[in-house]
C-alpha cells in the first residue's frame, strides 16, 4: 500500500490533487500499487474515497493527528509519497506540523519510507514587505529537514534540483527531474493543425487568466490577427472581466469543464496562450497540456528567476510573441507544435509513472 499525502482532493480545485490522482491510476492500472490519499487540510469536506481510492484527512493541523491517522492507515513496511507545496499545509508556507510528524513517524517506524515530490521548495526573492519574506528562512528549514529524512526526493524543475543539492550537500542524493504532465489527459492520436479550427485557448485558474487579459490584451489581439483566428475560447473558473471579442474575434467563456471536454476542444485548436513565468514552464500544468494536445503554445516575456530550464527555447518550443518583429506564420507555428508535442513525451504520464514506481518499489523494504 503506497500512502500519498495531498493538500487537498476534489471537490476543491486542486493541481496537487489531479497530480497525484493521475499518478495513483496509472500505479494501480500498470504497476499493481494500490493508493490510499491522505489529505493534510481538516477541514477539506469530500468523499471517502475516489475511483476506489480509500481517503483519510487529518483531524487537525499536528504531528500528532498526523501519527494518528498514519497508524490507522500504514504497516510498519509502508512507503508514503508526499507531493510537498508548503503553502498547501500551511497558511504562511510553513507546515512545521507536517515535517514534525513526519520526523516522529520515520523514528517510530525502522522500516516505513518517506519519498518526497518537491512541487515547491521555499519562497524566494520576495519583497520585504510581504510575509513570504519573513517565512522564508522558517521555510527554508523545514525543506532542509524534510529532505533530510527523506529516502528519495523528486522534483520538477533543474533549479529546484540545484536549491535542494546545496541544502543537504552531506546527503548523495540523485534526485530526478520531472516536469509536470497534463492534468487533462494525453490523446493518442491528434489532427494535423491544419484540420482543426482557427481557435485560440486560454485556459487555466482565474489568476493566470486574468493576466492575459489585463497584461497580455495587446499580443493577444496581435497572435489573433496574425494567425487569423476566428474563435477564442475561455477556460476555467469565473473572472470579473467584461471582455467579449478581441478584434471583432467573439471570446466564448464556458467556465469550469471536465477534463474530457477541455482536452476535446484542444485537439480541435491551433494555438494555447497563456502568461506565466517563462522559466517555471515545467511547473505548468497549463502549458503540459498545450504540448499534449499538438496546439501552438504562445506566451509573453515574463520571468521569475530570470533563464529558461530543461531544454524548453523561445521560438522553437513555444512562441514569445512580445519579443518578435515578425509575425508568427502557420508553417512556424506548426514546426512549434510539434516540438513541444515532442519535448512533452519524453516526460508524459506513463513515463512519469514508471520512474516513480521503480523509486517507490526500490525503497519498499
Amino acid at each position: 500500500m503506497l500512502i500519498q499525502i495531498i493538500p487537498q482532493m476534489p471537490p476543491v480545485t486542486s493541481g496537487v490533487g489531479d497530480y497525484a490522482l493521475a499518478l495513483a491510476r496509472q500505479f494501480r492500472r500498470y504497476f499493481g500499487i494500490k493508493t490510499y490519499f491522505l489529505v493534510g487540510d481538516p477541514d477539506w469536506t469530500g468523499a471517502t474515497a475516489i475511483e476506489d481510492f480509500p481517503i483519510k484527512k487529518v483531524s487537525e493541523r499536528s504531528p500528532k493527528a498526523l501519527n494518528a491517522v498514519l497508524g490507522e492507515i500504514v504497516s510498519p513496511s509502508a512507503t508514503i509519497l508526499l507531493h510537498y507545496v508548503g503553502y498547501g499545509y500551511a497558511t504562511r508556507g510553513c507546515p512545521v506540523w507536517l515535517v514534525n510528524g513526519l520526523q516522529q513517524w520515520k523514528m517510530g517506524i525502522s522500516a516505513g519510507n518517506l519519498v518526497t515530490m518537491f512541487h515547491e521548495i521555499y519562497a524566494a526573492r520576495y519583497p520585504f514587505w510581504t510575509s513570504a519574506f519573513w517565512t522564508a528562512p522558517l521555510q527554508k528549514r523545514l525543506a532542509a529537514n524534510l529532505l533530510n529524512i527523506s529516502d528519495c526526493v523528486i522534483t520538477n524543475k533543474p533549479g529546484y534540483a540545484e536549491v535542494l543539492g546545496k541544502l543537504c550537500p552531506g546527503k548523495q542524493l540523485k534526485i530526478p527531474i520531472l516536469p509536470v504532465f497534463s492534468s487533462i489527459g494525453e490523446p493518442k492520436k491528434l489532427l494535423p493543425l491544419a484540420e482543426r479550427k482557427h481557435r485560440l485557448v486560454v485556459f487555466g485558474g482565474s489568476g493566470n487568466r486574468a493576466k492575459v487579459y489585463q497584461q497580455s490584451i495587446s499580443a493577444l489581439k496581435s497572435i489573433c490577427r496574425e494567425l487569423d483566428i476566428q474563435e477564442v475560447i475561455d477556460i476555467g473558473p469565473p473572472i470579473n472581466l467584461p471582455i467579449f471579442e478581441i478584434n471583432n474575434v467573439p471570446i466564448f467563456s464556458l467556465g469550469l469543464q471536465p477534463a474530457e471536454k477541455v482536452s476535446a476542444i484542444l485537439q480541435d485548436s491551433w494555438a494555447g496562450f497563456f502568461n506565466y513565468p517563462l522559466d517555471f514552464l515545467t511547473r505548468s500544468t497549463i502549458f503540459a497540456a498545450y504540448c499534449a494536445h499538438g496546439v501552438i503554445p504562445i506566451g509573453t516575456n515574463y520571468y521569475a528567476w530570470g533563464k529558461e530550464e530543461d531544454g524548453l527555447e523561445i521560438n522553437k518550443h513555444y512562441w514569445l510573441i512580445d519579443s518578435q518583429t515578425k509575425e508568427l506564420s502557420f508553417a512556424v507555428g506548426e514546426t512549434i507544435a510539434k516540438n513541444a508535442y515532442n519535448w512533452y513525451q519524453t516526460h508524459n504520464l506513463s513515463r512519469q509513472a514508471k520512474i516513480f514506481a521503480d523509486i517507490i518499489k526500490n525503497t519498499t523494504v
